[in-house]
């Protein structure tokens, strides 16, 4: 996932800069960019690794040597970004929200028409934002460019380009990532995260539609391409990436994951065969959750573990995975006074590959725990993400549920997945029941999708529910 922060002020706009960006330092944890333009300087650019350093150490220079009342910034899991382009557009700044799952075609596309290249990143990838740039020059505006973009991409993208007249600001075609803006007296910016920018004197201006196009100067914020009537919002904006003071949409996450919590509570009192002595929630994503579900079943709440923080931030996240999981799980400190002898009911944002909650499971077991309930805060996933990098996996099998299938289902190459996404099949509770036992879950009940969509409040048709009913 990435996110960014863009700014077009009457003044030096950096000191924004510098804050908005770093307020997105959740949603990436690889590279970090900024870039400015400023009359007299021109375009100014920095781009540093933050895999092991947070985002204001590394930056915290640049704000005394950039200068500008345009700027955008970015953190991202991937490729290093806001990218400096010069074509016959002029020079731009560029940075993108998304996942292009036809990369190769596209490449090769591009290379038959026009002598071109790409510079290959570490990994041999090619860099996501300078595909998407060159995407763009092959139209005679940028306007053209970004629909052009956005229109032969399989997958989504949402794209921000800073020239020397503002900044323009395109949402993905079907709204799955947001862009808020926010507005003072002395100018816009725009946002991934809507809190972003609260303290630093802005004040909610409106959401960008689904691929509404604007350009954004010190003095306005003009509308070039009208939104389009459907969308379809991931989800997990409100159950895991967001932070819980933002909102999508106008719905707010912290007060949609404290329904969600009071939505699995309710299905557990009309069920009534499960009854802990405390509701605690996986740092941080899960704590919301907890606490709406123990507000509701009158439960108390409780933290058995608590995440170290102060040299431990999110962005401390090595790419192997391997290594991931084991920082996951050094992490979390237990508290074993709130762990002996407890039956204590858990809840997560999500299982994906189940290592971290089995890992967190046996480490409260081997604290003194008598019984761990877990409570995910979503359906179980059952397909890969096909539009936002939600996941490091490369393959489907990587998912839990799909190896539990394969395992249910023998020789059946081509199961019907539609029934494991049914709450109410056979199948379904064949595939729960082999998840706990996998885990060494007490016991183990998801959230239905119908309840989660009722905690979000949008109507199901604004809503991306691929990963969990592969429905688009």
């Amino acid at each position: 996932m990435s996110g960014f922060f863009g700014v077009a002020t009457k003044e030096d706009c950096i000191f924004d800069l510098f804050f908005g960006t770093d307020y997105h330092s959740h949603l990436g944890t690889r590279r970090a960019g900024m870039a400015a333009y400023d009359e007299q300087d021109g375009f100014n650019r920095a781009i540093h690794n933050i895999e092991n350093t947070p985002f204001r150490t590394k930056f915290e220079k640049e704000v005394l040597r950039m200068h500008g009342h345009l700027g955008i910034g970015c953190i991202s899991d991937y490729e290093p970004q806001p990218l400096l382009v010069r074509s016959h557009h002029g020079t731009f700044a560029i940075m993108t929200i998304g996942k292009i799952n036809n990369i190769d075609e596209i490449v090769d596309r591009l290379l038959s028409w026009t002598p071109t290249h790409f510079l290959e990143m570490s990994g041999g990838d090619i860099n996501a934002t300078e595909l998407v740039a060159t995407i763009i020059n092959q139209k005679s505006n940028l306007i053209d460019g970004i629909q052009y973009a956005q229109e032969i991409i399989d997958g989504s993208m949402s794209i921000v380009i800073m020239t020397k007249t503002g900044i323009y600001a395109a949402r993905d075609k079907m709204g799955r990532t947001p862009i808020a803006l926010g507005k003072k007296d002395e100018g816009y910016c725009l946002a991934f995260e809507s809190f972003s920018f609260l303290n630093l004197g802005y004040t909610p201006y409106r959401e960008l539609g689904p691929g509404e196009i604007v350009i954004m100067t010190p003095e306005e914020v003009r509308t070039l391409v009208a939104p389009g009537k459907d969308m379809k919002i991931c989800p997990f904006l409100w159950v895991y990436y967001g932070y819980p003071s933002s909102s999508y949409e106008g719905i707010s996450v912290e007060t949609m994951r404290y329904e969600c919590g009071a939505a699995l509570a309710r299905r557990d009192i009309e069920a009534g065969n499960v009854h802990p002595d405390t509701v605690a929630g996986v740092p941080d994503s899960g704590i919301a959750h907890a606490v709406g579900y123990a507000n509701e079943s009158k439960i108390p709440y409780s933290r058995p573990f608590i995440k170290y923080t102060p040299t431990w931030a999110r962005s401390f996240m090595p790419t192997m995975q391997s290594k991931r999981n084991q920082i996951a799980k050094m992490k979390l400190i237990p508290v074993k006074e709130l762990i002996e002898n407890k039956s204590l009911l858990l809840i997560d944002d999500s299982i994906v590959r189940g290592t971290q909650l089995r890992e967190t499971t046996e480490f409260l077991y081997n604290s003194g725990a008598r019984e761990v309930h877990i409570r995910p805060a979503c359906p179980p996933l059952l397909y890969g993400c096909k539009y936002l990098n939600f996941s490091r996996s490369t393959s489907e099998m990587d998912l839990i549920t799909r190896r539990v299938i394969k395992e249910l289902e023998g020789d059946n190459k081509y199961p019907n997945l539609e029934v494991y996404a049914d709450p109410n099949s056979q199948q379904y509770n064949d595939m729960v029941e082999a998840i706990r036992k996998h885990m060494n879950f007490t016991t183990l009940h998801f959230h239905r999708l119908d309840d989660m969509i009722e905690a979000i409040g949008l109507d199901r048709s604004k809503l991306c529910t691929y990963c969990w009913d592969g429905k688009e």
